[in-house]
């Protein structure tokens, strides 16, 4: 039996529970992520929503320049970004009541994401019902959650992500197998997921812009140029993916970080806020439904961007708040001194992570 997998993935997700949940925001344009500060402020954009889009505001932008973004659509007479730090507790229970829908129509379902699911759908037996199927569960979404999600159906996971994008929002994309290739042939080669910016370059700077341009190229040269992955790009250029469904998709760390207002290297500063960190952390992972972990990691960038990771993992399972805020700070020390910082440079951000976790 030929496989059928589906890929629902919310359109703007944050932004869209926001203006959902706050009705003065309806039409405007938003922004979750850090705060802007006038221009001034640390991070990324986490969601931006279609209003916000149309000025080149997107997710993983620094929030400097969407807000340089809004300012000049405000100067020539459009409404400004409405800008808003993330409530990822009411997202998540959002993403919850979402999951039960979904479980309700189908039985293999893979939480990819906060806002994003595969569904294993090959036991309906054809397209056509696959997607009635879809349909309802969008329904019902919007009913119940006043969101939008857009889907994409298809004979793999690759296809039917791709699909999920093709006419966001509100979508709905149906590629069958013997229409894959012909579908995937025009779109850009960012389209393949994997494909990142840097990849991007090195394709483009050889010409290689759409994924019709990526097929003609053979998997030898492909491997020669990119290694294992030139294979990889191979195969996904030409819509073969035999990816499982995960149902049981296991945590693999649980982790925060904050990116300061200004560059310090102020001790008393510094430690009070990855002891906030470590705190915000075991919060979490007392919820997770995780009974331990045995690894502890800090990350810590310098101003200059310069980023190290250190570990420690524990001889014996943990399931200690005290234990984790002393090996955390423990990992933190030497970066006040010559062992890990020997020309004193200024921290721009630090963070906090368990791994290994279990239970």
């Amino acid at each position: 039996m030929k496989r059928i997998i589906a890929h629902l993935d919310m359109d703007s997700f944050f932004a869209s529970v926001e203006e959902r949940d706050k009705p003065r925001l309806a039409g405007l344009p938003i922004v979750v992520g850090a705060d802007p500060e006038e221009g001034k402020g640390r991070g990324v954009v986490s969601t931006a929503n279609y209003s916000a889009r149309a000025y080149g505001i997107h997710s993983a932008m620094p929030i400097t320049k969407a807000w340089q973004l809004s300012e000049t659509a405000r100067r020539d007479g459009k409404p400004a970004a409405v800008f808003i730090t993330p409530n990822f507790s009411r997202y998540e229970s959002t993403s919850r009541r979402i999951i039960e829908i979904v479980q309700k129509y189908v039985s293999i379902v893979e939480t990819a994401s906060i806002d994003e699911f595969y569904l294993e759908l090959t036991a309906f037996g054809s397209f056509p019902k696959a997607e009635e199927l879809c349909r309802e569960i969008k329904k019902e979404i919007f009913k119940k959650e006043k969101l939008t999600a857009s889907v994409g159906i298809g004979p793999n996971k690759l296809i039917a992500k791709i699909a999920s994008d093709y006419k966001k929002p509100d979508g709905f994309t149906v590629v069958r197998e013997e229409d894959a290739e012909a579908f995937l042939e025009p779109l850009p080669i960012r389209k393949i997921p994997g494909i990142g910016p840097k990849t991007e370059l090195l394709l483009l700077e050889q010409g290689i812009k759409t994924i019709r341009d990526l097929r003609k190229i053979s998997k030898e040269d492909l491997r020669d140029a990119f290694g294992k992955a030139g294979e990889w790009m191979y195969e996904k250029s030409r819509g073969r993916d035999d990816a499982a469904i995960l149902t049981e998709r296991e945590a693999k760390s649980i982790g925060e970080q904050e990116t300061f207002a200004r560059d310090t290297n102020d001790v008393a500063f510094i430690t009070d806020r990855l002891r906030a960190l470590c705190k915000s952390v075991f919060s979490t992972f007392e919820k997770s439904g995780f009974t331990h972990f045995k690894t502890i990691a800090l990350i810590v960038r310098f101003h200059d961007f310069e980023t190290k990771t250190r570990a420690h993992t524990l001889k014996e399972k943990s399931s200690s708040a005290a234990i984790l805020e002393f090996e955390a700070m423990k990992l933190l020390l030497p970066f006040f001194d010559k062992r890990e910082n020997p020309n004193k440079k200024l921290i721009r951000l630090i963070g906090a992570r368990i791994e290994k976790l279990g239970g």
